[in-house]
């Protein structure tokens, strides 16, 4: 089982963001959203997601970039395709990741959410390796934050309908089974 310390994973590669702020309530962490993310779109690998979520993307890297330029966003973490688990924010802290959302009549989700990145694309199937630290993942989340529970977890698609379509129909909510 993973743990977690001072609202860190201990086995998560840290990998500060700038791109954060306080909570209103850092204690009121009631939902996990899950994303995907690939840059450039479909691709995997390279430094790209990290750059990004520190402000330190090279815009003329790829011309997909240059649509990213001013972007300032970031999420607690990222599982990559090969199941490595990546920090970015402190769970009590405020990540910039749902942007304009609701969830259960509540909105800005990011005022009480943690956001999991997956290294995927929504046609895309993800990895045995993404499910199992996913779930490991979750699992550690929801043992640590009461108001946490499997009823708390949703997609970007689902707080933001219309706006965005991630994780994707490659995304099997089937899987999920924290442990």
């Amino acid at each position: 089982m993973l743990t977690l310390t001072d609202h860190w994973i201990d086995q998560a590669r840290r990998v500060p963001s700038p791109n954060f702020n306080e909570r209103p309530d850092p204690e009121d962490i009631a939902l996990v959203v899950i994303h995907n993310i690939s840059l450039p779109p479909e691709r995997f690998g390279g430094p790209w997601i990290e750059a990004f979520f520190q402000n330190r993307l090279d815009s003329d890297a790829d011309p997909y970039f240059q649509t990213l330029r001013d972007l300032k966003v970031s999420s607690h973490f990222l599982i990559r395709r090969d199941g490595e688990l990546v920090q970015f924010v402190a769970c009590h802290q405020r990540a910039w990741h749902a942007g304009v959302s609701r969830w259960r009549g509540r909105d800005n989700c990011n005022d009480f959410s943690l956001g999991i990145e997956l290294e995927g694309a929504d046609h895309i199937p993800y990895e045995e390796a993404q499910y199992h630290r996913l779930n490991g993942l979750l699992g550690t989340l929801i043992a640590h934050y009461p108001r946490l529970s499997r009823d708390t977890l949703t997609g970007h698609e689902h707080i933001a309908p219309g706006r965005k379509t991630d994780p994707g129909p490659a995304f099997d909510w089937t899987r999920l089974s924290p442990r």
